[in-house]
């Protein structure tokens, strides 16, 4: 199909009114009154990101939702996307039209729609850029930077599972649990807990190159030390992997982030009431020159060291 016939087929019913139908050179839009505007932006490669071989709903899925998982860390409410998607010659029609599908499916759930984008032709791997655009109350956005000593830190959800579900999808590890793929190739962005923990947490991040790496961003940027209880980090139950791979993988895209100590009863009744646990995993301390930013504390407070941090390309 030529490439316009493909716009319109598939991508033109995804866009919303400021998408202009897909039928312009761009997008229009007015931004909330009184509101700042969030932007995120995430890249996958085929290959890279994403097996080659996985279906194009994991494409789309990952896509998404990786980017709302920036927007949560943000506290951000989204609100549209623009898309770049390079499809190789080879890719069939039907590709795309599931693609759309699965797309639309998010669309739905997470309350943002199709603003515009590019489609190209690409050489090799299918490759697929988003640009997430959200809001947020002026001065109240979620940053890196604003951990205190003193500080408890947390994490939501459950650590460890996407890295088991990433073996499977390569075809390493045949006997897994259907939940630990889910993890991987549909992860839960958490936008309610984001957005609840505005005027509650000091810092935040997610989970996307592993738990110690992204608490070491922060400390880094808050200018902090962290010690971290390994014993307390929520692991997803029966992993093939051990605890320390667990912390270091990545791609959970659970939400970390530090709060006062007094803020405590009300974190933990967020949690209720948005049906998202969250569990307190350590400490952020003044910062020492000479020690790590990060401290992987074992049941007897003694450091772990960890060789491996989490990803990086």
């Amino acid at each position: 199909m030529p490439e316009f016939e493909r716009i319109a087929t598939y991508l033109a019913p995804l866009a919303g009114q400021q998408g202009l139908g897909l039928t312009d050179d761009a997008a229009l839009f007015e931004p909330p009154l009184g509101k700042t505007l969030v932007l995120a932006k995430d890249m996958l490669v085929a290959g890279v990101h994403v097996p080659a071989s996985a279906a194009p709903e994991v494409f789309a899925q990952r896509a998404m939702r990786t980017n709302l998982s920036d927007m949560a860390a943000m506290g951000a409410k989204p609100l549209g996307y623009l898309l770049g998607l390079g499809l190789p010659g080879s890719v069939p029609d039907t590709w795309l039209e599931a693609f759309a599908i699965a797309l639309m499916r998010d669309q739905q759930a997470f309350g943002c729609t199709l603003w515009g984008g590019d489609s190209i032709k690409a050489p090799t791997d299918i490759t697929i850029s988003m640009t997430l655009i959200g809001a947020v109350t002026p001065g109240k956005a979620l940053k890196r930077g604003g951990a205190q000593p003193g500080d408890d830190i947390y994490v939501s959800g459950h650590i460890g599972a996407a890295a088991a579900g990433l073996k499977m999808a390569l075809g390493t590890l045949p006997d897994g649990l259907p939940e630990w793929l889910l993890a991987y190739e549909k992860p839960m962005p958490r936008l309610a807990l984001g957005q609840g923990l505005v005027g509650l947490a000091t810092a935040c991040i997610d989970v996307s190159d592993g738990l110690i790496a992204d608490i070491e961003h922060v400390a880094q940027a808050s200018g902090v030390c962290a010690d971290v209880r390994l014993a307390d980090v929520p692991i997803a139950e029966g992993l093939p992997i051990d605890a320390l791979t667990a912390v270091t993988a990545g791609d959970d895209y659970e939400l970390a982030f530090t709060a006062p100590p007094d803020r405590r009863d009300a974190i933990f009744t967020l949690s209720e009431r948005i049906g998202v646990s969250v569990s307190h995993i350590g400490k952020a301390r003044e910062r020492v020159a000479s020690a790590p930013n990060v401290k992987l504390l074992d049941a007897t407070k003694t450091p772990i060291k960890v060789k491996d941090g989490g990803w990086q390309h």
